[in-house]
């Protein structure tokens, strides 16, 4: 019985003492039996169903378009292609856009001192042009060719708050 009681010997003068530790051997041993199962059986749930592959003849797909890039400069006025616009006249242009594709990928770059609000600004601006695949562009701490992510993932920002 593991919390009964024991004696120390039948003839000392002690009373029952309770055992007041854990085995914890026996735990130990069934979690490592776990992680053991778990780590075998892992593997085993991330694969598919083994199929046999068709062969096709088709071209294979080609890669999506360059994305757009706009550009706010240190004074805040957005750019498009070396083209300058002002908040208000960029929305007609990034609308013509969108409804050439709307999937595109639109890629925000923003001069270093540009306040943050101002680039956000201006993501909020082509958001409400209708694209939905919107990322920033920020220099890389070691290199001068700006970082761009081949999918529209969120980078880190290129203006900083004020």
């Amino acid at each position: 019985m593991a919390m009964g009681s024991i004696r120390a010997n039948d003839d000392d003068d002690l009373d029952d003492v309770p055992m007041s530790d854990i085995n914890v051997t026996p735990m130990v041993d069934v979690m490592l039996v776990l992680l053991i199962i778990f780590m075998v059986a892992a593997p085993l749930m991330t694969t598919g169903v083994p199929v046999q592959l068709p062969k096709t003849a088709a071209p294979k797909v080609a890669q999506s378009k360059k994305p757009a890039e706009v550009t706010v400069d240190k004074d805040g006025n957005p750019s498009i292609a070396k083209e300058v616009f002002t908040m208000e006249s960029i929305v007609p242009r990034l609308r013509e856009m969108a409804a050439a594709d709307k999937d595109q990928v639109i890629l925000v770059r923003g001069d270093r001192d540009v306040p943050y609000g101002k680039v956000m600004e201006v993501m909020g601006l082509v958001g409400q042009a209708g694209f939905t695949k919107v990322s920033l562009i920020a220099q890389s701490p070691g290199g001068a060719a700006p970082a761009s992510p081949a999918a529209p993932a969120p980078a880190a920002p290129a203006g900083t708050a004020r």
